[in-house]
């Protein structure tokens, strides 16, 4: 079965003109542009008679791998904890969208305590993360690789172990604001609506769900372009004999991209294997946009099995931000999926009886919204590898944008890495909110390096420090400075 969707005279005039142009960005040109915030819908609730399921602490709105980590930290920390989640399990990309492995800081000593304790974990569980390769290219934790499957339980134990109440199938559908502070939010749960009151409360939704609900100014997309990254649906494909494939890549097309053989392996679409997806496109067994960007992955802890990072749609023709978009993109790569299982099959050694054998329950969202915060982080503070005193985490991931025409060639020098300031992570609307992951205060080239899962791990640790430093010294959060908060507390203090 094969369907297109079909697109309006004015969209396809719009890519016509936009493809016309190939857009390189400098290290400024980005952030020179005024990004214009978008009009956001508030309903005002009447919570009178809505009846409260819980108070806490703090309450974090997603349970990704930053909601996680901060709902975590700040159980440690002594708070009373509840962790919003719409979907059945923890992880968010990582485990419902199968985005694994996770991609490296690139930089030692990026590692902070959270993570460090995620590996012990999974040494208990007898999955090791310490492989003997370089390890300033290996990222928070050295944990690249890991099972998806252990994950999620693994982050179910440490929510048991700290006591962290998760509400799962529980969708955030608004907030109360008063006085610069949320003193509540709204939930659907399968009893209907609830609300859940706070002190504290911690947006880590990926696509800042609860800021634009409570009207924190927030932008979108490039600046330059007005285009979201590309979104990616992910899968896996078991039954693959890996050290055909490896042969196949390596010894047949001459491909030496990956340096590592299996159980540790990789193949992608290079310089050197480009003419072997050019040909199935010959042939008719795949199209243009589904081999524009092909990337594969070996499991460890899953022999056998594939983990695809494709395949990816274009943002010319579905945002992040646009909702009939995201419902489009998802029933295109379903169809893009089959497609390339049905190519690999045909023409892979050591996919002869492969097969899919799982797809991801999330959409691949790079970026989408992203909040003006304290700070505002842009591509000058990568490019000049800029330390802040009151820095959460290190990096050197680069600017990595999925986009047709928009691209950054420069990255920064081996050993060199910037570092991610709290101030970005507050608003100057709320003083008992804080912001993790994906759509913290940055300019779109700047959040297309610090969207990374460790990254967003550790700011997440930060947050839950934060909040517990603020509660007990009766302190807005939003007034909080990390620098001011001990060092032996703090989850990272600054080189700079």
């Amino acid at each position: 079965m094969n369907f297109e969707f079909p697109i309006s005279r004015r969209d396809f005039m719009k890519i016509l003109g936009l493809t016309t142009v190939g857009v390189m960005l400098s290290n400024s040109a980005e952030e020179k542009k005024v990004e214009a915030t978008p009009v956001e819908q508030n309903l005002a609730f009447d919570t009178t008679n809505i009846p409260t399921l819980m108070s806490a602490d703090v309450c974090v709105c997603g349970g990704g791998p930053g909601g996680t980590a901060a709902a975590v930290t700040a159980a440690r920390n002594g708070l009373k904890v509840v962790l919003i989640e719409q979907g059945t399990v923890l992880g968010g990309l990582q485990t419902q969208g199968l985005v694994y492995p996770a991609m490296p800081t690139r930089i030692h000593d990026s590692d902070t305590p959270y993570i460090t304790d995620l590996n012990k974990r999974f040494a208990v569980h007898g999955f090791n993360v310490n492989f003997s390769e370089d390890p300033t290219d290996k990222n928070g934790g050295t944990a690249r690789e890991y099972s998806p499957e252990l994950l999620a339980f693994i982050y179910d134990e440490l929510c048991a172990d700290y006591k962290v109440e998760v509400l799962y199938n529980t969708t955030l559908i608004g907030a109360k604001t008063a006085a610069g502070k949320i003193s509540e939010v709204i939930v659907h749960t399968v009893e209907g609506l609830r609300k859940i009151d706070a002190k504290i409360f911690v947006d880590a939704t990926g696509d800042a769900i609860l800021s634009r609900y409570a009207g924190v100014p927030s932008a979108k997309g490039s600046s330059t372009t007005g285009r979201n990254q590309k979104m990616s649906f992910r899968f896996e494909m078991g039954g693959v004999e890996e050290m055909k494939v490896y042969k196949f890549f390596v010894k047949k097309l001459k491909d030496g991209w990956c340096e590592s053989k299996p159980p540790e392996f990789e193949f992608a679409k290079t310089t050197h294997t480009e003419q072997f997806y050019y040909e199935g496109i010959r042939r008719g067994e795949v199209t243009k946009d589904d081999v524009a960007y092909i990337q594969a992955f070996t499991i460890l802890g899953k022999p056998g099995t594939m983990s695809m990072n494709c395949p990816e749609v274009s943002p010319f023709l579905y945002s992040s931000t646009n909702t009939l978009d995201r419902s489009h993109a998802i029933q295109q790569c379903r169809i893009m999926t089959r497609r390339l299982a049905h190519f690999f099959i045909k023409n892979i050694p050591g996919f002869k009886k492969a097969y899919i054998s799982r797809e991801a329950s999330m959409l691949g969202v790079r970026e989408s919204w992203r909040i003006r915060g304290k700070y505002y982080m842009t591509s000058d503070d990568y490019f000049n590898a800029q330390k802040f005193p009151d820095a959460v985490c290190r990096s050197a991931y680069p600017i990595d944008i999925h986009d047709e025409v928009l691209n950054l060639s420069k990255h920064l020098a081996k050993g060199d890495f910037y570092e991610i300031p709290f101030r970005a992570l507050l608003t100057n609307e709320f003083e008992n909110l804080i912001v993790v992951g994906r759509c913290i205060s940055s300019d779109f080239p700047a959040q297309a390096a610090v969207r990374i899962q460790p990254t967003c791990m550790s700011m997440g640790e930060a947050a839950g420090i934060a909040s517990a430093y603020a509660l007990k010294n009766n302190i807005p959060l939003n007034n909080v400075a990390w620098d001011m908060i001990p060092e032996n507390i703090r989850s990272y203090v600054s080189a700079g």
